[in-house]
């Protein structure tokens, strides 16, 4: 990682730059699978997927056959991990909703005849996208569907990219054949936690395509109100395109990242892991380390590469890393790094991690003192993985059961209450020249 010391503030603003994709060229590309889309439905999306993945599947979903023969290979220690992970997760959400005050919605009476409520109702159809590609992201489905389930949706489509490489191996992995496969297979673990948690209804398509069908609809695959999920550039710009055919999303999410601030208390072997772990994610991830402790950095960096050697992923770990920073500042500057920078992962490995955690304002999820791992968050601990990046958590939260609602207003005014009431409406309906607002009260 390049070492700031005690940068100027030009100096500082440049270490905290983010890795910018080209967008021209990727803009362009995404408006083409949505035009194709829009004019060949289906059939575009299964060229997409023969393009992309190798695969031209005569089924976009999975069967009910292919459920079952994925929890009949998965590791039973592994399906209990989902199992324990899914209960955590479910408990921490679930405590997001009143669910008294859902059922039965707390009514104000703001003048003597007039009722006003809130109530929140679980949005309709919702599309979840789960990466499959480099890394089975199968705790993803935990963190989006648990929630959704949890809010009501009524319709949850799920799409992940599907292997063209033919048959399941018993280790969960994917064995290689030739030629265009029309069947492929999604991994395991990517089903049983679906299955495991209700969701029954995966789509084997993933990419740019996967998200412009969800946004438009085919003949195969509803339109839906909202998609969730993290993925590549190419995810992410078909996301931020599918808002132009009126569906919301999560939020505007890239690439991982992760901030760790530490002083000399902190143990250089922790914070190297929790950096790596970050920086696996892929080459386009970045992470940061803040610190007051000079005598840290080359404790750390030695860390890193000791432990680089035992990553299977070192190369994409190592490309991460390439424009990762070390920033070596005073203590009293760790707070307005923070919230300059707006991390979605920030750990707080200082002496006093509580009393720092009350200056963050802008932060997705934050992990305080050396034993709470990043990891806990992305997998098991129940809080959301889904986490606003690249400076959006100065204005987006991460996903949780709201993510999955809509709230709507109600009122009821009995006669007198209008009469109480209309007057005040009559003068500012007025007083704006809306004349026929004012009229709806005064006949």
């Amino acid at each position: 990682m390049k070492i700031y010391r005690y940068p100027t503030e030009p100096t500082l603003m440049r270490a905290l730059e983010r890795p910018q994709p080209a967008m021209k060229s990727l803009d362009d590309f995404i408006e083409s699978v949505f035009d194709a889309i829009r004019t060949d439905g289906d059939e575009a999306v299964r060229t997409f997927s023969e393009r992309f993945d190798g695969i031209r599947p005569d089924n976009l979903y999975v069967s009910e056959e292919e459920f079952e023969q994925a929890e009949r290979m998965l590791d039973p220690k592994l399906k209990e991990a989902i199992a324990i992970a899914a209960q955590n997760i479910r408990t921490f959400h679930e405590s997001q909703v009143d669910g008294p005050r859902k059922q039965n919605p707390v009514k104000i009476e703001t003048t003597p005849g007039v009722v006003c409520w809130r109530k929140s109702v679980g949005l309709e159809r919702v599309g979840l996208y789960i990466p499959g590609g480099t890394a089975p992201l199968f705790s993803s489905i935990l963190m989006l569907g648990i929630p959704a389930r949890i809010a009501g949706c009524r319709d949850i489509l799920l799409a992940t990219p599907c292997s063209a490489r033919g048959r399941l191996s018993a280790t969960a992995g994917l064995s290689t054949t030739t030629g265009v496969s029309t069947t492929g297979a999604v991994h395991p673990a990517i089903l049983f936690a679906a299955s495991h948690i209700g969701l029954r209804k995966v789509l084997k398509v993933g990419g740019a395509q996967a998200i412009a069908a969800m946004a438009i609809g085919t003949g195969e695959i509803p339109k839906v109100d909202k998609i969730f999920g993290p993925g590549n550039a190419y995810v992410t710009a078909a996301k931020q395109r599918a808002q132009k055919e009126s569906v919301a999303i999560d939020m505007p999410a890239g690439p991982s990242e992760l901030m760790v601030v530490a002083d000399a208390t902190a143990n250089p072997v922790y914070i190297a892991a929790d950096l790596l772990s970050q920086a696996e994610h892929g080459p386009d991830s970045q992470v940061l380390l803040v610190t007051d402790a000079e005598e840290l950095v080359s404790a750390v960096n030695s860390e890193i590469e000791r432990q680089l050697a035992r990553l299977p992923r070192r190369e994409i770990a190592e490309t991460a890393l390439s424009h990762s920073r070390c920033i070596i500042v005073a203590e009293q500057e760790f707070s307005r790094i923070i919230n300059l920078y707006a991390p979605e992962h920030l750990i707080l490995n200082t002496d006093d991690p509580e009393a720092l955690a009350e200056t963050v304002l802008h932060a997705g999820s934050v992990f305080l003192g050396p034993f709470t791992a990043e990891s806990l968050g992305d997998y098991a601990s129940g809080t959301n993985h889904t986490l606003p990046t690249h400076g959006y958590a100065k204005n987006y939260s991460g996903v949780s059961v709201d993510s999955f609602v809509r709230n709507i207003t109600f009122q009821r005014a009995t006669k007198e209450g209008l009469h109480a009431l209309g007057p005040v409406v009559e003068r500012m309906a007025e007083a704006e020249q809306l004349m026929g607002h004012k009229f709806a009260v005064s006949y």
